[in-house]
């Protein structure tokens, strides 16, 4: 009687399988950071009266948040439970001086606008929350990921916002006019005040929710 022979199942070596997309694409709109789990709202609101430094600010805690991850990932197993947090802030810390080290030599203007926010990275909710919640109990590659994401989940919220802020405020997006303030366009100033990014986030929740049927009676 032949035997049948089994093939051995073998993990999946794939560096960008399905829980990778998930863990990507989650964060942008059915889990984002901002939205959904409400945090790092402060710098979210404090801003993004204009595109660039919102830009700016978004790439600088995606790289802290993204390459955090993967150092604490790594180091996981080797940590003390009793000092994990004073790990956690120690690489963060590193990271964030070397983003700010960066803008301060490259792109002063903004660094100058965005120095106290830039610190404010390091007790981020986001990233230490990314950190406790999926690096100290995941795999480097996946942390990695998971670290993007929510930095884009981030950025996406703060371009949006910086967005409608600066058209409707300066009637210009990066500089560039989109409404002339010299012809029809009379600036509405009260965009550019800290008020009207609460209230302009509140409406970004309200419709987000309105129209994600995965977020419907989610509190």
């Amino acid at each position: 009687m032949a035997e049948t022979q089994i093939a051995p199942q073998t993990e999946s070596t794939s560096l960008f399988g399905a829980k990778e997309r998930k863990l990507l694409v989650d964060p942008l709109n059915d889990d984002n950071p901002v939205t959904v789990q409400i945090l790092g709202v402060c710098s979210a609101l404090a801003v993004t009266s204009q595109v660039k430094p919102a830009l700016i600010m978004a790439l600088g805690l995606t790289i802290v948040t993204a390459m955090s991850n993967l150092v604490i990932s790594m180091m996981r197993n080797s940590i003390p439970s009793a000092i994990r947090m004073i790990v956690q802030l120690l690489v963060v810390a590193a990271l964030v001086q070397m983003v700010s080290d960066v803008l301060q030599a490259f792109i002063y203007d903004v660094y100058a606008e965005l120095s106290v926010f830039i610190g404010l990275i390091i007790t981020n909710c986001i990233v230490m929350g990314r950190l406790e919640a999926f690096a100290m109990a995941n795999r480097p590659w996946q942390s990695f990921i998971d670290g993007i994401g929510n930095g884009l989940g981030y950025g996406v919220i703060l371009l949006l916002m910086a967005t409608i802020r600066e058209i409707l405020g300066k009637g210009t997006w990066f500089g560039i006019t989109i409404l002339s303030t010299e012809s029809w366009y009379v600036p509405n100033n009260l965009m550019l005040l800290p008020c009207a990014s609460l209230f302009l986030m509140g409406v970004i929740i309200w419709i987000q929710r309105g129209f994600n049927t995965k977020l419907i009676g989610k509190s």
